[in-house]
């Protein structure tokens, strides 16, 4: 694997980032769905990481990967599967063995999974703070009009 290709996967595994597309350009439909969507095959899959068709035989049979298959069976790998194969390579290129990558990869995706949990629990509790603060005015209010009430 080249040194910017280990870079660039790096970078998009860093801090649990999700990946974004290879050309980092925006297609129709969501991002998600363009990355999730398997169009290459295993031949070309390899050759855009820079591994074997059989590297990447066996990160499947290791349960490191899951491409999608067609009718027919034939592998056919998105760009959220090219970027999860490049991540391989790195973690390989650091000297972890097929265990330690999915180790890694299975723990980098419950981060992302956190991660997200975490964003929004923090946006509800930012809503929670507004409607309490609303509640405390509005009480202020209640009971300032009560005390000044002319039947006390």
């Amino acid at each position: 694997m080249a040194a910017s290709d280990v870079e660039t996967a790096a970078e998009e595994y860093d801090g649990g980032l999700a990946p974004s597309g290879a050309d980092g350009t925006s297609g129709e439909g969501s991002a998600n769905d363009r990355d999730a969507r398997g169009v290459y095959a295993i031949s070309v899959a390899a050759e855009l990481v820079g591994t074997g068709q059989q590297n990447i035989r066996q990160y499947e049979r290791k349960g490191l990967l899951t491409p999608e298959r067609t009718d027919g069976g034939t592998r056919r790998y998105s760009e959220s599967d090219l970027a999860t194969l490049r991540r391989i390579g790195v973690l390989l290129d650091e000297g972890l063995n097929l265990a330690g990558v999915k180790l890694v990869l299975e723990l980098e995706a419950e981060n992302r999974g956190l991660t997200e949990d975490n964003r929004g629990l923090a946006d509800d509790n930012r809503g929670l703070r507004a409607d309490n603060r609303g509640l405390r005015k509005d009480l202020r209010r209640a009971r300032g009009g009560v005390e000044n009430s002319p039947e006390l």
